[in-house]
């Protein structure tokens, strides 16, 4: 085994949980390297559509914290969208209803119940941090190699292997075969990216007849994201042209000017479903530590940051009491 110092950090795993925990280890002073099977521009984290709320998460108590920590932080990334890919967009979340008794929704500033001219039924708009998920995890990449940290590409079958004192295990739904969670199901998600006919803000519409979740977010060159899908136990990463015209003919209905507009691609990622995540440290039988970050679902961006100041807290010692 490789010799290393007592304050070393192996972050196994390159999505947004993966080196945002990283960023937050390194930047706190903390020799990290990231393990990684794959570049981020090759995980789930990099087709996501990027919205921040929770969406696909248990447990909720413990997802508001999370994501209002995090909110705070993306708040503070808007003011550079170019660099960090953070920007705070208007939209509207349809079929949600104002709940005073929420901390979640009392919490986000400007909040309000949109009007009949912006929604046709229920809904809320807000303001909230819609992200390019490309320039964002390129932001993150040299942010932790600003702060001295490293990536290194490995394929790793035991968190075992990895040689320092604590080994954090950010690897999504690969934590099915790392450490056996069986629990771990993929929820896969297809969008549809169509050149921008004009839309400047975000729309999330939900419909309860069919369980279906559509929405249209705009994101920077030009292009509008259409989404989506939530299909569990669903493994394959190609995209299906049948799909792709539902996902488009359901938007058109919500945004006519969709039903023309040029489609530039179509993506695909498996979200890592679990009925709750899984943050929490153990003991490895030598003695070293092992704190999982890992089931985050549809909303691993919306708690990325809470999630990694707390996963820094095992690491360091600072904080016992977690989620399973």
């Amino acid at each position: 085994m490789e010799r290393a110092a007592s304050g070393d950090v192996i972050v196994i795993g390159s999505g947004v949980i993966g080196l945002t925990t990283a960023v937050v280890l390194a930047e706190t002073g903390r020799r990290v390297r990231v393990w990684t099977r794959e570049p981020a521009e090759a995980t789930t984290s990099a087709v996501a559509g990027a919205l921040w709320w929770p969406y696909r998460i248990e447990p909720e108590g413990l997802v508001r914290g999370w994501a209002l920590r995090s909110l705070s932080v993306y708040r503070e990334l808007a003011a550079r969208p170019g660099e960090t890919g953070v920007r705070m967009v208007e939209g509207v979340l349809g079929g949600s209803r104002l709940d005073a008794e929420d901390p979640l929704t009392s919490r986000v500033p400007g909040l309000r119940a949109a009007t009949d001219r912006e929604y046709p039924g229920p809904g809320l708009w807000a303001r909230l941090p819609l992200i390019d998920m490309p320039v964002f995890l390129r932001g993150l990449r040299a942010r932790l190699l600003a702060a001295g940290g490293g990536i290194e590409t490995r394929t790793v079958t035991d968190v075992a292997e990895a040689p320092a004192p604590t080994v954090v295990n950010c690897t999504g739904l690969g934590a099915r075969e790392l450490v056996g969670d069986a629990s771990l199901r993929p929820v896969r998600g297809q969008l549809v990216v169509v050149r921008n006919p004009g839309v400047d803000t975000w729309l999330v519409a939900s419909d309860p007849a069919t369980g279906t979740t559509s929405y249209l977010f705009p994101q920077p060159g030009g292009r509008l994201v259409l989404g989506g899908t939530a299909e569990d136990d669903a493994w394959s990463l190609t995209p299906d042209p049948r799909t792709a015209e539902e996902i488009v003919r359901r938007c058109a209905g919500l945004c006519p000017e969709v039903a023309g507009a040029r489609v530039l691609g179509h993506l695909v990622g498996l979200r890592p479903g679990r009925a709750t995540v899984r943050l929490e440290h153990e003991k490895l039988p030598d003695g070293r530590t092992v704190v999982h970050n890992y089931g985050h679902g549809g909303a691993g961006v919306t708690v990325a940051w809470g999630c990694a100041l707390e996963a820094a807290g095992l690491a360091t010692g600072r904080h016992r009491a977690t989620s399973d």
